[in-house]
């Protein structure tokens, strides 16, 4: 049987493992750069078999939250540069994740002040955190049909900054009542273009984003994050997510993209939310399958055993435990995380959780 320790062919990246630190968003990107402590945060957590990083923009109308940082500027490409070689330097293997929040934004993020954009002119009903705290996202405005090729490229020209960064692939946000999933969801999705209505139209957008990036820098390398019934970001339940997502899966095949990474239920919170047979998703995609959402130890081990998928995503545990791995490994006491220090601040509760001793 197959072990979550056991090495893994993911695409064209040989893990050491099947253990993946999943994205997290820490908001500690000054100047929308991963700076000094990035690096040593990153290098601390290099035993996973996959780092997939924090959140990021693939543009600069695609930042929604405070000091999170980019991947479209020759500066942003040098910072993540140096994140990205420490991680090497350790023997890992790491992913950036391309983000477009869509209307999840606050206009003081927006290039002039402008609208975010969206599939639909319906603000959502949730807060952004700002340099004033937490403060309602701002109304978006419809992307026009002859815009969205320009959003495409935007993200195949955030794959292409990511390889010359030196990460080892991309993962694109599609997840989460971000941007693609407000294409994806007919609860927010109100269009009656090639992008509305019906289920083939609403996937339109993220088959064309994922095949535009295999072609750009591989399918091998390319993989996609999704979520089918979370209601995180007033993401409210598709009214057919099985048929829309089985449908999505069974157009992504033909692309031989290196993942798929699902986020079962409620993201951080209930697996239960609502009924949906993640199983049948995955005939439909045929490649690797990385799950995410509240996994323990024992979950995971089990998951991986019996085939129930090839990789697991952990993601508050590896913020606690830079050494979750031989944690996990050793079936050792995981630390307990720190909230009041997730988002935003200094060093505290991001770069000094002690390894174990020895």
């Amino acid at each position: 049987m197959p072990s979550l320790f056991d090495p893994f062919q993911l695409g064209a990246l040989q893990l050491a493992n099947r253990i993946v630190m999943a994205p997290l968003t820490r908001s500690r990107s000054q100047g929308l750069l991963p700076g000094e402590m990035a690096i040593e945060y990153y290098r601390q957590r290099a035993s996973a078999g996959l780092i997939i990083s924090e959140g990021t923009q693939v543009s600069a109308d695609g930042q929604g939250y405070l000091d999170t940082p980019g991947i479209h500027t020759p500066e942003q490409i040098a910072a993540w540069r140096r994140v990205t070689d420490a991680v090497h330097a350790e023997g890992g293997k790491i992913a950036v994740q391309l983000w477009h929040v869509g209307r999840i934004s606050h206009v003081q993020f927006q290039p002039n002040g402008a609208a975010p954009i969206s599939s639909t002119t319906r603000a959502a009903q949730g807060k952004t955190f700002t340099a004033e705290g937490f403060v309602p996202v701002s109304a978006p405005r419809a992307l026009a049909s002859s815009e969205i090729p320009g959003v495409v490229q935007r993200f195949v020209h955030a794959a292409e900054c990511a390889m010359e960064a030196g990460f080892d692939a991309v993962e694109v946000h599609g997840a989460n009542g971000y941007l693609i999933d407000q294409f994806l969801r007919d609860s927010i999705n109100d269009r009656s273009d090639d992008y509305g209505g019906s289920i083939a139209n609403r996937a339109r957008l993220a088959v064309e984003v994922m095949a535009a990036i295999a072609k750009a820098i591989g399918a091998d390398r390319s993989g996609l994050r999704l979520s089918p019934v979370t209601p995180v970001n007033d993401a409210g339940q598709d009214s057919q997510a099985q048929a829309l997502f089985n449908h999505l899966a069974a157009q992504l095949a033909p692309l031989k993209l290196a993942f798929l990474h699902i986020i079962e239920g409620q993201t951080g919170g209930a697996r239960d939310i609502a009924p949906f047979d993640y199983p049948q998703m995955r005939q439909h995609f045929g490649g690797a399958w990385m799950v995410n959402n509240g996994y323990s130890r024992e979950m995971a081990l089990k998951a991986v055993a019996e085939g129930q998928a090839d990789l697991v995503a952990f993601g508050r545990d590896f913020i606690s435990n830079p050494d979750l791995v031989r944690r996990l490994r050793l079936n050792a006491p995981l630390q307990p995380l720190d909230r009041a220090t997730l988002y935003g601040g200094d060093a505290k509760g991001y770069i000094d959780y002690p390894a174990l001793a020895g």
